[in-house]
């Protein structure tokens, strides 16, 4: 008999290649999961186990990939076609970023010494992407954390009676543009044609308005909460407190309302029936959020990927250079009306 007509076909369990790991004692979120062995592709070994990832992903919702290293912005578009396939485009955009390849973005291009609140991607929109990814080619010298909360928690930790008045009106976003304080429609569009926005804005569901100047005005009710497709869990989901014009510095938000009527400000946030938010309710949303936070610090080549229903994220201000970038898949449309 010839041995090498005996060969058998050993299947690996996703397991045996990997270690798994909670990032800190008595966290649930992230799930950490590193190689056990040398030579690991991760794009290689997530494309044979997307399904066990898939799962994993579900049950903590966010996972971070440390000590593969991958290299470059095209490994890490790799990965993440290796999990979602076909990238998502970052449109109707709320703050500015620079594509950097493909799909890949930067994060969120705000000055160094700002934080960015906790919050779920383009939840102030009727469709969002199911998932995000985040890649850290370079950590800061101190900061640039991306805190993240499980979103299941922050949604029950919030008082019922906020939760019933929102779950009852839901949040309505109003953006001015074209004033040169917030982003132009042409960026937040990505398209210098009219009828392009018009015609993007009906199919959305989202109200708009041409001002004097080639200014606009857009308004659209949104959900409050949202039920994920898969495990049906309860969510907050939404980014009232990031829109309320309370989450401006007091002296921008006393300079812009000495300049404009609070209307005409680049962004702000009612109930749906265009009735005020109280601010007391921003300030408990916002504690809710700090208490749920997970931090960590970043080393260069994580990636970290979370399910954008269950899991938030935001940023801590830094010193030094910092590069994170940024990736979306799988566009789910909300059914609400």
């Amino acid at each position: 008999m010839n041995l090498k007509d005996k060969r058998k076909t050993i299947s690996v369990s996703p397991e045996k290649l990997i270690d798994t790991e909670l990032i800190q004692p008595g966290q649930s979120l992230p799930l950490v999961i590193k190689p056990a062995v040398d030579g690991i592709k991760l794009a290689t070994w997530s494309a044979s186990n997307h399904e066990w990832l898939g799962t994993k992903l579900l049950q903590y919702g966010g996972i971070l990939f440390r000590n593969f290293n991958p290299r470059d912005p095209g490994a890490f578009e790799h990965f993440i076609q290796s999990i979602s396939k076909e990238l998502i485009e970052y449109s109707y955009r709320s703050t500015p970023r620079s594509q950097v390849s493909g799909k890949i973005y930067t994060s969120t291009e705000y000055p160094a010494d700002q934080s960015i609140p906790l919050h779920n991607e383009m939840a102030y929109s009727r469709n969002w992407p199911m998932k995000i990814w985040f890649f850290c080619l370079e950590a800061a010298e101190q900061g640039g954390e991306t805190p993240i909360a499980d979103s299941r928690k922050v949604f029950q930790r919030i008082d019922s009676k906020i939760k019933e008045q929102f779950i009852q009106k839901k949040v309505m976003y109003v953006r001015n543009y074209g004033q040169g304080i917030d982003l132009e429609w042409e960026n937040v569009f990505q398209t210098a044609n009219k009828s392009e926005v018009e015609s993007y804005c009906r199919s959305a569901g989202i109200k708009f308005e041409w001002k004097d100047g080639n200014h606009l005005r857009t308004s659209q009710v949104c959900q409050a909460i949202a039920t994920h497709p898969k495990t049906n869990d309860m969510v907050w989901f939404n980014q009232a407190h990031l829109f309320h014009v309370s989450s401006l510095k007091s002296e921008v938000r006393e300079s812009l309302l000495s300049a404009v009527k609070e209307e005409d400000l680049p962004r702000n946030v009612y109930y749906g029936d265009g009735s005020k938010i109280e601010s007391s309710i921003i300030e408990e949303i916002n504690e809710i959020y700090q208490q749920s936070a997970v931090t960590f610090s970043w080393q260069e080549g994580d990636i970290l990927m979370l399910d954008n229903m269950l899991t938030a994220h935001g940023r801590k201000p830094f010193v030094g250079q910092r590069k994170v970038l940024v990736g979306m898949a799988e566009a789910y449309w909300s059914q609400e009306n």
